[in-house]
């Protein structure tokens, strides 16, 4: 016969050790947003998560492997939303400027591509690996999206799929390096829309 208070003691301590876990994950992928990975220490996660160090301990081998699982959360997030935003429904263009132009905390940079500026994650293939896998989705999802804009004739035929998808994807990127280097949006802004005026210029008889 189960003991109804032993297995909800056993119930209640697995909810309690699943919410440390989360709060380590999240804990960290805000710490690296934030100061990137140099600036990520075990004490600062832990002040930040508010759990014991036995929790971090208990749940992952060090840091290292609690940088990498919430590097892998941040990076399924980043992918669940360009999904959302390039495969949904719209033209191409318009797809496309809903991904330039949605909201974004310019002067706090990519949740993902901020990673690459630390030596220790880019010379890690482990680390370096959610970095390049949402990028290549992203380049997947413009490639796409490109694509059919010059199918229906929305973009000149002979504009190059695979270049326009890279430099849309470096206007981003570049422009929170403007943004923070300035300490303003106008800089971001600017490059975005410059892009979009570049893409609606390619479109058949503009203008």
């Amino acid at each position: 016969m189960v003991d109804i208070r032993t297995s909800r003691y056993g119930r209640g301590v697995a909810r309690q050790q699943d919410d440390a876990r989360e709060r380590l994950i999240e804990g960290t992928s805000e710490l690296l947003w934030e100061r990137g990975y140099v600036g990520v220490s075990p004490a600062a996660i832990l002040r930040r998560s508010g759990v014991g160090q036995g929790s971090m301990y208990h749940h992952f081998q060090g840091k290292g492997d609690l940088v990498l699982a919430a590097e892998q959360r941040s990076a399924a997030l980043m992918q669940e939303e360009l999904r959302s935003v390039l495969t949904g429904d719209g033209t191409a263009f318009e797809r496309i400027s809903a991904y330039l132009l949605r909201e974004r905390d310019a002067l706090r940079g990519c949740r993902v591509g901020r990673l690459v500026a630390d030596p220790e994650v880019v010379v890690n293939d482990q680390l370096r690996e959610p970095v390049r896998e949402t990028f290549a989705l992203l380049h997947r999802f413009l490639v796409d999206v490109i694509e059919e804009g010059r199918a229906a004739g929305e973009f000149a035929p002979e504009i190059d799929a695979d270049e326009t998808a890279s430099a849309l994807a470096a206007v981003v990127q570049g422009g929170y390096a403007l943004a923070r280097a300035e300490q303003s949006v106008v800089p971001y802004e600017r490059a975005v829309r410059g892009a979009l005026a570049l893409l609606r210029a390619s479109v058949p008889n503009a203008g």
